[in-house]
């Protein structure tokens, strides 16, 4: 199995990056390779700094980066050797399983659907987050900022590959599929969710549970949440203040511990003919390190194929 790292993007790239690598490094099966992508004489400095000796980094050398700020289009199209370029490469040519990073989240979306494209028949691959439940357990929801303005069959499409991920990933047979709206009765909402109700409903192959409130959110009453990029990224991100305003407060237990991304390192693009994830562009080592998990926890579950599996038969 090789992860393909970019080891410069981030906020505190590379460091941070490097870090996070180590720290992943005892968790991972001893099959596990982390291909490091980045300048080599940076990063062989910083494993060298931290005593690392091992044989479980393999540096895979880029020589540009691009930057947050950056246009994504023209950013991947000006520096083919940068470390998300040289990743997607990896990944495109079967070198690499998966490809992770906390760089710039728009250059990952685009290299993603030039480089391994899009799963045939889907109109636009989502990003999908996780989102703590009072049971103890997380649900997936899809989409979180990849698509602010979406047509109703886009969200039908995002809770076949919604239901498919939860499947593979956490041993569902039949998962929990609800629309987030403004209220539980099929009639409410806008235009948007009022067709896609409609949608979900008519697929038989979908555990449609119908719509669920904000309220309902972290109460455990579905698997998938399927909604628009717009509201599910000012969601995620309202969930994820919860844990800095409560550890403010002195106010911590163990679900709100539960809304710190850092416990889950990433989020997959879904819908595309690769494993891809992008990480928080603040992440710790620690957010780095279970970004590392997830990325093996995916290919070992052969997501991707399970998912093109699910929309063939849908």
């Amino acid at each position: 199995m090789n992860i393909a790292i970019d080891v410069m993007g981030g906020d505190y790239a590379p460091e941070t990056i490097v870090d996070g690598i180590l720290l992943a490094i005892s968790n991972l099966a001893p099959e596990a390779v982390i291909l490091a992508v980045g300048p080599t004489d940076i990063l062989n400095t910083l494993l060298a700094e931290r005593g690392y000796a091992g044989g479980q980094i393999r540096i895979i050398h880029a020589d540009q980066v691009i930057e947050m700020g950056e246009h994504p289009t023209r950013a991947l199209a000006q520096k083919p050797n940068s470390s998300i370029g040289i990743g997607f490469a990896l990944l495109k040519e079967g070198k690499a399983d998966i490809f992770a990073s906390a760089g710039n989240t728009g250059a990952m979306m685009v290299g993603s659907l030039f480089s391994v494209k899009t799963i045939e028949g889907i109109q636009r691959p989502a990003i999908a987050g996780f989102i703590p439940q009072t049971d103890g357990t997380h649900s997936v929801m899809l989409d979180i900022g990849a698509n602010a303005d979406c047509k109703p069959e886009m969200l039908a499409q995002w809770a076949v590959l919604g239901s498919a991920y939860a499947a593979a990933t956490r041993g569902i047979e039949s998962p929990r599929v609800g629309l987030l709206n403004i209220g539980e009765e099929e009639q409410k909402g806008s235009t948007l969710t009022q067709a896609t109700y409609a949608l979900l409903k008519a697929n038989e192959k979908l555990n449609f549970v119908g719509n669920l409130e904000g309220k309902d959110i972290f109460r455990g009453k579905a698997d998938v949440i399927v909604t628009d990029g717009f509201t599910g990224n000012i969601v995620l991100k309202m969930g994820e203040s919860i844990y800095n305003i409560m550890k403010e407060e002195g106010m911590m237990n163990e679900f709100v511990d539960r809304t710190n991304y850092e416990n889950y390192g990433g989020s997959p693009i879904i819908g595309i003919n690769g494993n891809v994830i992008i990480a928080h562009g603040a992440s710790s080592p620690k957010a780095i390190m279970n970004m590392i998990k997830l990325c093996q926890n995916i290919v070992k579950s052969n997501v991707c194929q399970k998912i093109k599996a699910a929309v063939e038969n849908n």
